[in-house]
C-alpha cells in the first residue's frame, strides 16, 4: 500500500507518480494483471529513498534544536545562580 498520490507532497516521485497514474488510465482491467507492476515498483523504492532523505533531515533539525535547548539551559542556569 502507498500513500496518496499526490504530487505537491511526493516532488522527488512526481514523475513515476505521473506514469503510474497513466498505466491506470490506459490499462483500467490490466492493471489487476499486473500491467503496472514495475511502475509500482518504482514507485515503492522512490518512496523509500524520499523518506529516508526526510528522515535525516528532521533529525539534524532535532539534533540542532536539542543544541539550542541546553545552550538556552545552561544560560539560564547561570544566569540565576
Amino acid at each position: 500500500m502507498h500513500p496518496p498520490l499526490t504530487l505537491h507532497r511526493h516532488p522527488m516521485c512526481a514523475e513515476i507518480i505521473e506514469e503510474f497514474q497513466k498505466c491506470h488510465m490506459d490499462h483500467p482491467i490490466a492493471k489487476y494483471f499486473n500491467a503496472c507492476t514495475d511502475l509500482k515498483i518504482k514507485l515503492d523504492r522512490c518512496f523509500r529513498e524520499e523518506k529516508a532523505l526526510k528522515r535525516k533531515a528532521n533529525f539534524e533539525k532535532s539534533k540542532e534544536f536539542k543544541e539550542r535547548l541546553q545552550a538556552y539551559r545552561k544560560e539560564t542556569a547561570e544566569g540565576s545562580a
